[in-house]
């Protein structure tokens, strides 16, 4: 089955920015979910170059609208190819081939009898490309969309029969689940609509930089009007009126929107549509507006996001993550340095990452890096159908555009995974000579991370990629149909890798040599051999190892000291290691010190040794020796 899922073409009277990224990262999430998923899809994305406002903004600038056009437009695919957007086709509406499906559609409008000449007179918004009613606009004759001064307009022009197709237009919303979404935005559309609509100007004579009509008409003083050269796009993509075998994949069509031209994609396009007897799109999907930190963004206030900037910082899969993660799809969401910190640190550093540390680190050191998938739905079936109701939600989630809550539902398996480590300790079973339980954990946690890389990976590609390689599996359709669908269970081989996430600080800082700390000793500090006799230190190994949310110095450890259980230990040496690196090292622990709460939630149960001298060196034991062992 083909799937055809578009992008708006990205008016080009400037540059990109985070509300043109977030629509294209949307977009591009579901074109790869649904190669993922096996179906045969064509994405398209594009930049839409016509109109008064180009021309206005060329001239101003000294520049021809072409020479203008051309610049605003290379930046957009420069950076939809930075960001490595999968799309099949990039269109502009000054190709030539757009320029006669447009005309070829027109002219299937007006021998239909769906467009007549007759004469215009009302206001006119430059900025949106939109005309309005008096009884529409605010206060000062102002648009209702953007709040600018409009213009009276009155001039010749063709009108396209819009009311004839109220009824039609209705219908589709009230038997169509998805024809508009989220159901919010639907209901304003069937408002609108339900107050009646007026034939739409579709021409205008003012100006000249947009599509002629039809040489058949012989009225070369009229250019089309911005929006219907505009949707059109989406047909010249697939070769409309052209004779292209791509029209195949117009049967399922998926609109990715702002809610600024929802109006546009949900009602004139669809009316078009049924003029040219082409069937209505399955979806048009309209998200919010971003702000940052709770302000709108304009130039003058100097807030605008530029994507790209944001990407190079803090990652470009970070970014995706955030954007997708951030806000439940169709509301307004808002930007902060603070937010996007705190979700890669925790959700994704904490939490995705660690989990694949951990699993490194116990294959290691209970199996060679060998997981053996035997065993593990014996012992751990409850946790595999726990999963399993995760992703089917995480799966219908982005079938219906629901991107944060997909996200939402991966995490609860993250989570899980976790959980179980936490919950059954196989560091205990190992010592309780339970090998087959402990290793059986580690293969539901290492089939537990494959089923989340592949289900991840349409949001977080590379990432995944890097998973799935430390894991030895390979991410595809088959694999989501073998792991997610049929529920089968993998064996790995592991291997060693860098971490994922490594942690982001507030604020980029220049290293910086630490102070050496001058101890100067007194009388008062000499101890007798009683007082160290009070003083126990015990070798340990490191089995857990993680960053403290909330903190940037803790680190929490696990450490066996040959107890019968692990202790728990903080300490602020987040700066100096990475805390993979720790798992499976033997180091020195101050045993009796008493314990201790930190940050109001953590227990911390003794205190690792270490050696300062402008950097940090953990003291440990030249040789392996037996965990428990009094260092005296």
């Amino acid at each position: 089955m083909k799937k055809y899922i578009t992008t708006p073409i990205y008016y080009v009277n400037d540059v990109p920015h985070i509300g043109h990224a977030y629509t294209t990262i949307i977009a591009d999430t579901l074109a790869r979910f649904r190669r993922l998923q096996g179906f045969d899809t064509f994405f398209m994305t594009g930049t839409d170059e016509h109109g008064q406002k180009i021309e206005q903004a060329a001239k101003q600038r000294n520049k021809t609208p072409q020479e203008y056009a051309d610049e605003i437009s290379s930046k957009f695919k420069a950076l939809w190819d930075d960001f490595d957007i999968s799309y099949d086709y990039f269109i502009r509406t000054t190709d030539e081939n757009h320029k006669k499906t447009v005309q070829n559609a027109f002219m299937k409008m007006y021998e239909k009898g769906d467009i007549y000449k007759g004469e215009y007179e009302g206001f006119y918004c430059v900025s949106c490309e939109t005309f309005f009613t008096q009884t529409q606009l605010l206060d000062d004759n102002c648009c209702p969309d953007c709040g600018r001064k409009t213009s009276v307009v009155k001039e010749e022009s063709y009108f396209f029969k819009l009311s004839k197709y109220e009824d039609e237009l209705l219908k589709w919303y009230e038997t169509s689940d998805t024809s508009v979404l989220p159901k919010g935005k639907k209901n304003e559309v069937i408002s609108f609509v339900k107050g009646g609509l007026k034939d739409l100007s579709i021409t205008r004579t003012s100006f000249d930089w947009g599509v002629k009509l039809p040489d058949d008409l012989n009225d070369a003083k009229h250019v089309m009007y911005v929006w219907l050269d505009a949707l059109v796009n989406y047909l010249t993509t697939l070769g409309y009126t052209l004779g292209d075998e791509k029209m195949a994949y117009w049967d399922d069509t998926t609109h990715l929107v702002g809610k600024d031209i929802l109006r546009f994609h949900a009602i004139y396009w669809p009316a078009f549509l049924l003029s040219l007897d082409l069937p209505l799109p399955k979806c048009v999907a309209a998200h919010g507006w971003w702000t940052k930190d709770g302000e709108k963004m304009s130039k003058s206030k100097g807030n605008v996001i530029n994507p790209k900037e944001v990407a190079d910082v803090y990652g470009l899969e970070n970014f995706r993550y955030f954007l997708l993660r951030e806000v439940p799809f169709g509301q307004d969401g808002d930007y902060s340095k603070k937010a996007l910190i705190e979700r890669i640190n925790s959700e994704l550093g904490n939490g995705l990452g660690n989990l694949l540390n951990r699993i490194i680190g116990m294959s290691g050191k209970y199996s060679e890096y060998k997981i053996d998938k035997n065993n593990t739905a014996k012992f751990y079936q409850s946790e595999l159908d726990e999963a399993k109701e995760y992703i089917k939600s995480a799966i219908s989630s982005l079938e219906n555009i629901m991107p944060n809550r997909y996200l939402e539902e991966i995490w609860k398996i993250v989570a899980l995974a976790n959980g179980v480590i936490a919950k059954y300790e196989p560091w205990t079973m190992m010592k309780n000579n339970k090998a087959d339980e402990a290793n059986a954990l580690v293969s539901l946690c290492a089939n537990l991370l494959a089923k989340i890389a592949v289900l991840l990976s349409p949001a977080m590609p590379k990432t995944c990629d890097k998973i799935a390689n430390a894991l030895s599996f390979e991410i595809s359709n088959e694999m989501y149909v073998k792991i997610l669908l049929n529920d089968e269970l993998l064996d790995f081989v592991a291997k060693p890798t860098q971490p994922l996430f490594p942690r982001v600080e507030d604020e980029p800082q220049k290293d910086q040599e630490m102070p050496k700390q001058e101890i100067k000793q007194s009388k008062d500090d000499i101890i007798t051999i009683d007082d160290f006799a009070k003083i126990i230190i015990k070798v340990g190994e490191v089995l857990e190892c993680e960053r403290v949310e909330g903190s940037d110095k803790l680190l929490k450890f696990k450490i066996d000291l040959g107890e019968d259980k692990p202790r728990q230990i903080l300490s602020g040496i987040a700066k100096f290691y990475n805390p993979s690196d720790l798992i499976g090292k033997q180091v020195c622990v101050l045993s009796n010190l008493k314990e201790r709460t930190m940050m109001k939630k953590y227990v911390s149960q003794g205190m690792i040794l270490s050696a300062e001298d402008g950097s940090l060196t953990l003291l440990g034991t030249h040789a392996k020796v037996k965990n428990g062992s009094i260092v005296g």
